[in-house]
């Protein structure tokens, strides 16, 4: 009798994300001690795939024993630079690995663009993942934080990445600490102490930091649990909602993407980001706005959106169709920059979408208008 050998099932690595409100709060603190007592406690193979302690001796204190491997140099424009070993962890392959910094962009050269896109990769190998990030670095927050804190933020990490996490641990300090945290000299140097207390660590700010992360905590919870429901049978699952965000070739439109995609985290839905062209039109009319839409549509893709590009002479048209066949239930549109009088004699998509489409949410967000040429 032939033996029946069943295959077993791949396990999907598991990843954890250490998020808090902004520098010094004790995230590598803390996911440094929460790898050591992995390996002393339970025998866990961890190891340290990049770690930025920023010279703080507390932080540095955490590493103890634990394996760190070596970093690899890039050269780029004349300068050696380290950047995280994804092909020697790989080869090393540990139950678990930690990588900090996760927003960082990786040095030209370098396997991925970005860390996250690493961490990626580690996981899809079947590593396990602990890694820490500051709630401003979330795509979507970019803008609501850039007008806090009156400074812009680069580093970005995807919303969608969040999807792929099994755990997130919010690390939670209270505001006055942190300032205290701060002037003590153990967050930045003393050069940087009263421009940081005056700037990014205004009360007002780390308050509204410090509730977005316990707000994308509680999000990520409940989003877990109504899966968890769905999955077991203990509720149906009610009618999803959709979302869809109006692309055009506008600058800041990526705007709407942000806030597009944080509907839909919030609602725990699906999102569509929809372009409408002109039949006529093969970007050759204006090759910059051209690149706006493709870049626009990239990005839409990063934050998880399922893009869609349609033709059709009037972009009403195409825009009502579109929601009322796929029963889309929240609408993005950029504000209309016009003029009232031309929007009376012209009409505008915006005002033919809400008398044409019932029982939609149209939220509009308004427009970075763009900057006059000097000279």
């Amino acid at each position: 009798m032939a033996e029946i050998v069943l295959e077993k099932k791949p396990t999907l690595a598991k990843l954890r994300i250490y998020i808090g409100a902004a520098a010094g709060v004790g995230k590598t603190y803390l996911m440094l001690n929460d790898a050591y007592l992995m390996k002393q406690q339970q025998g866990i193979d961890v190891v340290i795939g990049l770690v930025e302690t920023h010279g703080r001796k507390e932080t540095d204190a955490q590493i103890r024993d634990l394996e760190v491997v070596p970093q690899r140099v890039i050269e780029y424009r004349g300068v050696k630079l380290k950047e995280m070993d994804v092909d020697a962890i790989l080869a090393r392959h540990p139950q678990t690995v930690v990588v900090d910094e996760l927003a960082h962009t990786n040095v030209p050269g370098s396997k991925n663009r970005k860390r996250y896109e690493d961490v990626l990769e580690l996981l899809d190998a079947g590593i396990n993942v602990m890694t820490a990030v500051n709630i401003q670095h979330l795509e979507t927050l970019n803008d609501a934080v850039g007008r806090s804190a009156n400074t812009v933020i680069r580093e970005t990490v995807p919303d969608n990445f969040f999807k792929r996490a099994d755990e997130v641990v919010n690390i939670d300090l209270p505001v006055d600490e942190l300032r205290t945290r701060l002037r003590q000299g153990k967050i930045y140097p003393p050069e940087k102490i009263e421009q940081s207390l005056g700037n990014f660590f205004r009360k007002g700010n780390l308050n509204m930091l410090r509730e977005l992360a316990l707000r994308v905590t509680a999000e990520q919870v409940g989003n877990r649990a109504a899966e968890y429901r769905r999955t077991q049978g203990l509720e149906q699952a009610p009618m999803p909602e959709k979302v869809m965000v109006c692309l055009s070739e506008r600058p800041g439109t990526e705007r709407l993407l942000r806030v597009g995609a944080r509907i839909a985290g919030r609602l725990a839905s699906n999102w569509f980001a929809v372009y409408v062209g002109k039949p006529d039109d093969k970007g050759h009319g204006d090759p910059e706005a051209y690149e706006r839409v493709e870049e626009y549509k990239r990005m839409a893709r990063d934050l998880g959106a399922q893009v869609v590009s349609l033709t059709d002479r009037n972009i009403s048209d195409a825009l009502v169709r579109f929601a009322q066949q796929e029963n889309i239930s929240h609408v993005v549109f950029g504000q209309p920059t016009r003029s009232r009088w031309d929007i009376l004699l012209h009409g505008s998509v915006l005002n033919r979408f809400l008398n044409e489409v019932r029982d939609v949410t149209v939220q509009v967000v308004p427009m970075q208008k763009p900057l006059r040429r000097q000279g």
